[in-house]
């Protein structure tokens, strides 16, 4: 069993935020592995992320990006639970990041349970147009067609694009990792894009 030092603890704290009793009990179960810690504190984390998201976010405020040129623009709310967490430097970029996806990835719907119905089956009967002289069975034209549909939620649905500054993260996990860093629940009421000309 490795030794835990407070350097140990000092470093991981200052990598993840996380208490020192959490540090520490992240290293001893770790064996003292930096990477396991970091890996088990972030899974702490946005476990208890999942739990925060069922709180009221009754604060918050309006993120706002302006395109260089000011021919497009983009307006965020988003919500958190007090005006504490609203204030905060984090808090106000994750809001103007959002501000700026809006303007570049072009979103319709926050969530996919924010698109009408009519709008799921129009797109439904367009792909199954699509596999209709295929030759494949109908179960298997089933999968094919919800399999497109998700593509189009993960294109359309603010909530499941990849994010514009890092790809590798959709816009949820995005807030998932700030609800676990801020400690508050935080979610998109709504959001607008403006363009000039479009």
């Amino acid at each position: 069993m490795a030794e835990i030092t407070a350097q140990m603890v000092k470093e991981l704290r200052e990598a993840t935020n996380a208490g020192v009793l959490d540090c520490k009990k992240a290293l001893a179960e770790s064996d003292g592995n930096f990477e396991l810690a970091v890996e088990a504190l972030r899974k702490k984390g946005l476990s208890a992320a999942a739990k925060k998201a069922e709180r009221d976010a009754k604060d918050g405020l309006i993120g706002v990006y302006v395109h260089p040129g000011a021919k497009m623009a983009g307006m965020v709310s988003l919500a958190c639970e007090t005006d504490f967490v609203a204030r905060t430097e984090q808090f106000q970029q994750l809001a103007y990041d959002l501000a700026m996806h809006v303007v570049a990835a072009r979103p319709e719907y926050v969530s996919r349970e924010d698109v009408p119905v009519q709008a799921v089956e129009a797109e439904k009967a367009i792909y199954a147009e699509q596999m209709a002289n295929s030759g494949k069975p109908e179960h298997v034209i089933g999968t094919i067609v919800e399999g497109k549909l998700d593509k189009w939620y993960s294109e359309n649905c603010l909530l499941e694009q990849p994010f514009i500054k890092n790809p590798d993260i959709t816009i949820d996990a995005m807030l998932k990792e700030s609800i676990a860093a801020l400690g508050e629940n935080i979610k998109v009421n709504d959001f607008a894009r403006l363009e000039i000309g479009g």
